[in-house]
């Protein structure tokens, strides 16, 4: 069932202060997951507090066997439609350095990205939504996700059956500590890039510094790569399609009178389509390949394909801005120009089943755009001011989708 002008306009009214009435659940909830962050696949102290926090709802509940996923339903009165509604769980591999009462206990993790929010937010939609299950007709299918931060835990999910009850429509929020708190901002299309990791081994002859015409030097070649790469991109690439390419890490050598014999690049490559992600994969083994061959070496590429591009369905998008528009009021719904270049692995469910992901807006107040620390740092802080907008969202979604 799509979500119609007219199921917005008969969403019943107050859910943002139903909202605000729950943050203090919200927030307990997410201070007890900041706290205590773990990371990838296993996240048995947070799936244990996600079941806490669902243990007094009317939720059918089932736990992941290849990961610590967490996957609830709630049941309408009437029968109908399925909707997916997404928190992820996972952190950080960073040391916090944020100051807060509440920073992580655990050395080397850190919840950076604001999965811990997400999966806060999402419980407290149960909850709300747990109190319309009369008007309801249909089905909540609540997915909570490990393994967000490279690990595919929404492949790992569906591979294990999230999918197979049909859901028709899915949604997702995702923090942002640079937007105004409480704004939604939302786009049609792609909103986030396919993330691939690009290995490039140079191989040459080694040989004594003092004598490079005696040796096959593989750093020049490696060298001359970086640049070229960025050259094809703006050669290759049309300008209406975006594509980024960030060569973060060379390593060659072990010392200053030796010519080693290989060196190596590591990078990512971004791009929001299919047909230019592909291009480029065949563009840069090439180049690689041939820039190696001037340089007297040889080049094995790699690209290890990460997440696809996050895709939001037109229809989907359009309702999901309608529900936020009617949520939260039409100044805090603000249309995005560009996509990120960042990438999300619920990507892997968009591609399935119609719907969206937009963002939710925490920059503490009093703190410009560009002094708030972004998103996987260190120091990033989230305004807590902004749960009651995605909780109310959340819900907003489910019932103008199920009512």
């Amino acid at each position: 069932m799509p979500i119609t002008p007219t199921s917005v306009s008969r969403l019943p009214g107050g859910l943002l202060a139903q909202a605000r009435a729950l943050q203090p659940r919200t927030v307990a909830l997410r201070r007890a997951l900041h706290r205590a962050p773990e990371l990838g696949l296993d996240l048995p102290r947070t799936r244990e507090a996600v079941l806490d926090a669902l243990g007094d709802l009317p939720l059918s509940v089932r736990t992941g066997r290849s990961c610590s996923s967490v996957v609830a339903v709630l049941e309408g009165a009437r029968p109908g439609p399925t909707v997916l509604l997404r928190g992820d769980m996972d952190a950080l591999p960073l040391q916090e350095d944020t100051g807060l009462e509440f920073a992580s206990g655990i050395d080397g993790a850190m919840h950076a990205c604001g999965h811990d929010t997400h999966t806060a937010m999402l419980a407290s939609a149960a909850r709300l939504l747990a109190g319309y299950a009369d008007r309801i007709a249909g089905r909540v299918l609540l997915m909570f996700q490990p393994g967000e931060e490279g690990f595919h835990g929404a492949r790992h999910m569906i591979d294990e059956g999230l999918l197979d009850d049909g859901p028709e429509l899915a949604y997702a929020l995702h923090i942002s500590s640079t937007v105004p708190s409480g704004e939604l901002h939302h786009r049609p299309g792609p909103i986030m890039a396919a993330a691939d990791v690009l290995t490039v081994t140079v191989t040459g002859r080694g040989g004594h510094a003092s004598a490079p015409q005696d040796a096959c030097d593989p750093v020049p070649a490696a060298a001359a790569m970086v640049g070229g790469l960025q050259t094809l991109l703006s050669r290759r690439v049309a300008p209406h399609d975006a594509a980024v390419l960030t060569v973060a890490r060379i390593q060659a050598g072990t010392t200053d009178n030796v010519i080693p014999e290989t060196a190596e690049l590591t990078g990512t490559l971004r791009t929001l389509s299919e047909p230019v992600r592909a291009l480029l994969h065949s563009e840069i083994t090439q180049h690689c390949r041939h820039v190696a061959l001037a340089h007297g070496c040889t080049a094995e590429v790699r690209i290890v394909r990460g997440y696809p591009v996050t895709v939001n369905d037109p229809r989907a998008a359009s309702a999901l801005a309608r529900v936020g528009e009617q949520v939260l009021g039409r100044t805090a719904c603000v249309p995005m120009a560009n996509p990120l270049m960042g990438s999300e692995d619920f990507s892997y469910v968009l591609a399935r089943v119609p719907g969206a992901l937009a963002f939710l807006g925490a920059r503490p107040p009093g703190i410009a755009a560009a002094d708030a620390p972004p998103n996987h740092s260190n120091r990033v802080v989230f305004d807590e001011a902004a749960f009651p907008a995605g909780v109310a969202v959340y819900a907003g979604l489910a019932l103008a989708a199920l009512s």
